[in-house]
């Protein structure tokens, strides 16, 4: 009879683990999908790269699969640089040419004729960067400038098929 009651028993702490478990994966679970759910919202607030390790140095692609586009098409881009320490005004005259990965899915989807067509709102866009830089940012590191604009341009296309972006002529006065 000990061992009858002492099974039963047994079954009851059993069925009341198994119930226990069952509520608290009911409770838990939901909650756990809207962390993450807030955790990626903050994320792309912020900007932050879930999968990490997309750096803008870390593309290397055969120039074989590399279209250059140029912007600017014999006409180079006139911006006014932020005033540097001198208080005199500056500005930069530069030609701008963007490199396409051709076995990108985001070549596939804008393309030559994307970049074409959108080439007002990209030119806009380096004209914020430039203008946001002294003509001794300008002259010490431009690939830092040219770094920052293909970071605004992969996050305006949401894609990196933008390989690289090149002042090829530059002139700071």
């Amino acid at each position: 009879m000990k061992k009858n009651l002492m099974s039963v028993l047994i079954m009851a702490l059993v069925m009341a683990n198994l119930v226990l478990t069952a509520i608290l994966m009911i409770s838990v679970v939901p909650q756990t999908k809207k962390a993450n759910e807030l955790v990626t919202k903050v994320c792309s607030a912020i900007d932050l790269e879930l999968e990490g390790g997309k750096d803008n140095s870390s593309l290397y692609i055969p120039m074989s699969q590399v279209e250059p586009v140029s912007l600017s098409e014999g006409a180079s881009l006139t911006i006014n640089l932020k005033d540097s320490k001198d208080g005199e005004k500056h500005h930069a005259v530069i030609s701008v040419t963007l490199a396409l990965d051709t076995k990108s899915e985001g070549y596939k989807t804008y393309g030559v004729e994307g970049i074409t067509a959108k080439q007002d709102i990209i030119k806009s866009e380096i004209i914020k960067i430039v203008s946001s830089h002294t003509l001794e940012d300008m002259k010490e590191d431009r690939g830092k400038v040219e770094d920052e604009v293909l970071t605004r341009l992969r996050r305006m296309f949401e894609s990196d098929f933008i390989v690289s972006v090149v002042f090829p002529t530059y002139n700071y006065e």
